[in-house]
């Protein structure tokens, strides 16, 4: 074998098996050379002096987080870009695709060439930008959607401000017939919810969250784009989908529909986190109660569920402090995403085959993600290295957001993240950064 730049061994890794089209634990030794997995054998000779003993642990493909906020330019007091990928590499995240509701926008190249300049040698994870559909960029969109680093274009049909709220049906039809590639939709329905937000006020807790914006709220919007997606044959993703009664529907449009879920959906349920967490627990799409919460784990198991995102959504505790429904929703998540699932695979609620497509080949292969993703010859040599019997406690001390907390402080999982490694290089061990600002643009399929 010629020299190689890292070999990893002893480990068991989650393989890509071509043969069999899916995902499969072996003990395998894996080589790097040129920034790529170069060779992968049951036993390699270790002619490297960059050998990493990999004993007891587990190697993953680098981790896909395909859906962060870093808001970064504009709201950088919550977040920015150096803060945000810092936090994704010590959860042992290697890419993410970051969301447009910035200040400004994401809606134009200006503003999307901006924040690829903004990423340039600060970032320490891989990064790819969304545009965001918008009333004034609708005849943009398929020109926008072709821009080299982004995964394609973000509709915002409720929950969102400014001009990235498309809540005109007409206006949707447009941005749907506007482009080819797989539209990514938050989806709650903004009239309801306009109609139905005195529940909120007259409770003045977030107890009502769930409550205001019910699941009715949210079918009235993923059906329309389910209909529109048949009507123009575009591909839809949509994000965050928090109710049984979606999971339902959308496993009958599994043709035209990926679907998104959060760690947040498959761990907490009302009323008891928003009796707990209060305003900690606010985000949209919101956490509902238990009957949705089984069902919702029904849908990770039987395939309904593509790809588990963070919705990374960042804001100070100064902001969150703020009275019930005045406080802003969403809270981070990059950080503790692979902690939090890699406990419910210990505890036996799904398995890390299927884990791990869900945040790798899944999002590799709907956003058309190239050279990331898989353990196989000729991909990057990104890898997420974890330790599924290591114990430890998720704390706020230990987040690097800059809002300095989770509401999962204090949660003991078993499973831990020991090494990001971006193109066979090292950027966190046990805990720490030890190569910054790696990240670099991802790269995408073309599209015609």
């Amino acid at each position: 074998m010629t020299n190689a730049d890292l070999i990893l061994k002893n480990a068991d890794a989650m393989i890509y098996d071509s043969e069999q089209n899916k995902i499969v634990k072996k003990r395998v030794d894996i080589a790097v050379k040129n920034q790529r997995i170069f060779e992968i054998s049951s036993s390699l000779q270790a002619t490297s002096s960059n050998t990493l003993d990999l004993t007891g642990l587990t190697i993953l493909p680098g981790l896909i987080d395909s859906q962060v906020h870093f808001r970064e330019p504009g709201l950088t007091h919550k977040e920015d870009l150096e803060t945000g990928t810092r936090a994704a590499v010590l959860g042992g995240v290697t890419s993410v695709f970051e969301m447009p509701n910035t200040t400004p926008s994401t809606t134009t190249k200006e503003a999307f060439e901006e924040k690829m300049s903004l990423a340039k040698n600060r970032a320490h994870c891989n990064y790819a930008f969304f545009l965001g559909a918008a009333n004034e960029n609708v005849s943009e969109l398929e020109n926008l959607e072709k821009l080299p680093h982004s995964p394609g274009i973000k509709i915002f049909l409720g929950a969102s401000f400014g001009s990235l709220l498309v809540d005109d049906d007409k206006i949707f039809e447009e941005v749907m017939k506007h482009g080819r590639r797989r539209l990514t939709i938050h989806s709650e329905d903004e009239a309801r919810m306009r109609a139905r937000k005195h529940i909120a006020v007259e409770a003045a807790h977030p107890r009502a969250h769930h409550i205001w914006r019910d699941e009715e709220s949210a079918m009235i919007s993923t059906r329309k784009a389910v209909a529109l997606a048949k009507k123009y044959q575009r591909p839809i993703h949509i994000l965050h989908v928090s109710s049984s009664e979606e999971m339902a529907f959308l496993k009958e449009n599994k043709d035209i529909a990926s679907v998104e879920i959060l760690p947040q959906f498959l761990t907490l349920s009302a009323p008891e986190c928003y009796e707990r967490l209060g305003t900690l627990a606010q985000q949209n799409p919101p956490i509902r109660d238990i009957r949705h919460f089984e069902k919702l784990w029904q849908a990770v198991e039987n395939g309904t569920v593509d790809i588990i995102g963070s919705d990374h959504a960042p804001h100070t505790l100064e902001e969150k402090a703020q009275p019930y429904p005045q406080s802003p929703s969403g809270f981070p998540g990059v950080q503790t995403l692979l902690p939090i699932m890699l406990n419910h695979v210990h505890q036996g609620r799904f398995s890390l085959e299927r884990f791990t497509a869900l945040v790798t080949e899944n999002p590799r292969r709907l956003f058309g993600v190239r050279n990331k993703g898989r353990i196989q010859l000729g991909y990057d040599a990104d890898f997420t290295i974890v330790d599924l019997k290591k114990q430890n406690t998720i704390t706020n001390k230990w987040i690097a957001s800059k809002c300095g907390y989770t509401p999962f402080d204090g949660m003991k999982v078993t499973g831990w993240p020991t090494h990001t490694i971006l193109k066979g290089q090292i950027i966190m061990q046990d805990d720490q950064v030890i190569s910054a600002h790696q990240g670099e643009a991802i790269d995408f399929e073309a599209h015609a």
